[in-house]
């Protein structure tokens, strides 16, 4: 139950409380009412209209249409109260009092401060209209009303914040405990069997020891990435692409990226990182051994581009959409799926004998908000 419902049902408490406060008052002086019919009535009307809108509230909510007619009910009461409840030689009628700010409280809660605020304004005009003019009480009133709107609208607004964060730090804290289970999990069963083929590959040599080195390779980029801080801290606010991107950097990769960070939400810089993983590793996994590959990181005010480019045999024309026929999308989906998702595109720019380069380009949210792989080099 969030703070929005409790508070809705705390504001229903308080209106019905907020009527003993005329009907007391209205008790006390009934023999000196000037319409004691009248005046039932309307404590009557505003039962049932409490009773109403307090039950669609905390039922529905606050739609826009039941919160202006909330104000509007309110404002007619106030007119009302002043024939209803004058009483004989009194040129003040009984006020409505505390009453008065159930609607107050509920725009205040259902839009903000400033809402709140003008409800406020609004109902101590019509007090000032219909209850004698501007005067000591009527204007106390004005302040109490308009100051209430205004408190409550951003006591309400900081709440749903803490609320807001309180659920994110819970979703963070759950998130990184199943990728610490995860990570041990794959530690312990994953790895392992990578590390055996590797080993059992070298001692037999042959085709087996380019499966065990393939092996190696896959043990070390898994590695590498379950004991990341993207992989621990995948929710934390921003990352740095360079510092994803980097871990590429060895003998055969280079790696170029500004001297600067290159921040982007942590969501986006994952998966442009994994679609830059996928690309080195289509190199890796079908171009010759000694193949070289140079990541470029590019960063403007509109976007961020990665670039990678290797000089491989490259890929015949129509590769691609055949792999992609095939039924093999590594590049479909595991590249230019990613990039799509985010608003960006992908260019691959190929031939036989010349390389192949991809290159990725993501825009930058406003907050700041294919083929296989085994076409890849001509596989």
């Amino acid at each position: 139950m969030g703070l929005q419902t409790q508070l809705r049902r705390a504001i229903a408490v308080f209106r019905f409380a907020a009527l003993g406060y005329p009907v007391l008052l209205g008790a006390l002086a009934f023999d000196d009412l000037a319409h004691p019919v009248a005046a039932p009535v309307l404590v009557l009307a505003l039962v049932a209209w409490t009773a109403a809108v307090s039950y669609r509230y905390t039922r529905k909510g606050y739609e826009d249409l039941v919160v202006h007619a909330d104000l509007a009910v309110t404002a007619l009461a106030v007119a009302a109260s002043a024939w209803a409840l004058a009483v004989d030689g009194r040129a003040v009628p009984i006020s409505l009092g505390p009453w008065l700010a159930g609607v107050v409280l509920a725009w205040g809660a259902a839009w903000g401060r400033r809402s709140g605020a003008v409800a406020g304004g609004v109902i101590a005009v019509f007090g000032m209209v219909f209850r004698g003019g501007i005067s000591e009480n009527t204007v106390n009133e004005a302040a109490l009303l308009v100051l209430t709107g205004f408190t409550v609208g951003h006591l309400v607004r900081l709440g749903v914040q803490a609320e807001e964060r309180t659920r994110r730090a819970t979703e963070r804290t759950a998130a990184a405990r199943e990728r610490e289970r995860l990570a041990r999990d794959i530690h312990d069963s994953v790895l392992q069997v990578l590390a055996l083929v590797q080993r059992r590959g070298n001692e037999i040599g042959g085709e087996a020891a380019e499966l065990g080195r393939l092996a190696g390779r896959q043990e070390e980029a898994l590695r590498a990435l379950i004991s990341s801080e993207a992989y621990r801290h995948p929710l934390d606010g921003r990352r740095d692409l360079r510092e994803l991107v980097g871990r590429h950097a060895g003998e055969a990769v280079t790696v170029a990226a500004p001297a600067t960070p290159v921040r982007l939400p942590a969501a986006t810089a994952r998966e442009v990182a994994a679609a830059v993983a996928s690309a080195v590793d289509n190199v890796r996994e079908h171009c010759p051994d000694g193949t070289r590959v140079w990541l470029l990181v590019e960063d403007d005010e509109q976007a961020v581009t990665v670039s990678v480019r290797d000089d491989g045999p490259g890929i015949a024309p129509g590769r691609l959409a055949e792999a992609a026929a095939e039924g093999r999308l590594g590049v479909a989906q595991s590249i230019e799926g990613r990039v799509r998702e985010l608003g960006g595109a992908v260019t691959v720019v190929s031939g036989p004998g010349i390389g192949t380069e991809i290159e990725m380009r993501v825009p930058r949210p406003r907050t700041e908000g294919d083929a296989d792989g085994d076409a890849h080099c001509g596989r």
